[in-house]
């Protein structure tokens, strides 16, 4: 079992390790969905949602499984919490069912759900891997919405369209039109202004990242020499 602290499996999972950030997986969903912030956010909640439930159950019975069979076994709980959360959104959510498609059976094949199953919660405890999973989530859920409202705004000139089909009719309000007459902008819309955008986020986060290394290099103390 590993000695991770909690603190540092919250860091990983949010910043440090983040899904799509650092190691860049889940892209198909990344840059296929998130035309808007809504789709970003039912599609980054269905697959927190999975990764919850997964992490949780493998590492119950992480000491049952033979290492011969782990990786089907995985596979095997992963799929059924997918067809669940898939049966939810089609009976709750269904306008946002039918928009994302695919992707959400497809949340199977997500490596990010399967990799933190093998690498993660069959070598921890139960809490450990639920605190994996829900920061490894939300890190990645993060990422979807921002990455979905920054299209949505340059490619609509909207933010938080078609809200109503994840909180209701009565959520209409939380549409925004923030550009009035906007035209659009094609590219920002499809897949490879996603592509772009994806891009600029990563480059950001190492910026921040080159800086808080080289502001703590500076603020770092000196070691003194011993005098003889």
């Amino acid at each position: 079992m590993s000695d991770i602290s909690y603190a540092e499996i919250s860091r990983n999972g949010l910043w440090s390790n983040n899904v799509a950030l650092v190691q860049v997986l889940g892209l198909c969903p990344l840059l296929a969905v998130t035309a808007t912030a809504i789709n970003g956010l039912g599609l980054g909640l269905a697959t927190l949602l999975v990764l919850l439930c997964s992490n949780v159950t493998v590492s119950l019975i992480r000491n049952l499984v033979r290492p011969e069979i782990r990786i089907p076994v995985f596979v095997l709980v992963i799929a059924s919490f997918v067809t669940a959360v898939e049966l939810a959104m089609n009976a709750f959510f269904h306008d946002l069912y039918k928009v994302l498609g695919i992707f959400i059976p497809l949340i199977v094949t997500n490596c990010a759900i399967l990799g933190r199953a093998e690498a993660f919660a069959s070598r921890n405890s139960v809490s450990r891997s639920l605190l994996d999973a829900l920061t490894m989530g939300l890190g990645f859920t993060l990422i979807l919405v921002l990455l979905g409202t920054l299209r949505e705004l340059v490619g609509r000139g909207t933010l938080f369209s078609q809200a109503h089909m994840m909180f209701g009719e009565a959520a209409r309000w939380l549409s925004v039109t923030v550009i009035d007459d906007y035209q659009g902008f094609l590219l920002a819309i499809l897949p490879p202004g996603a592509f772009i955008g994806l891009g600029l986020l990563i480059a950001l986060k190492n910026l921040i990242d080159q800086r808080a290394a080289a502001r703590q290099k500076i603020t770092a103390p000196v070691p003194q020499q011993a005098t003889a």
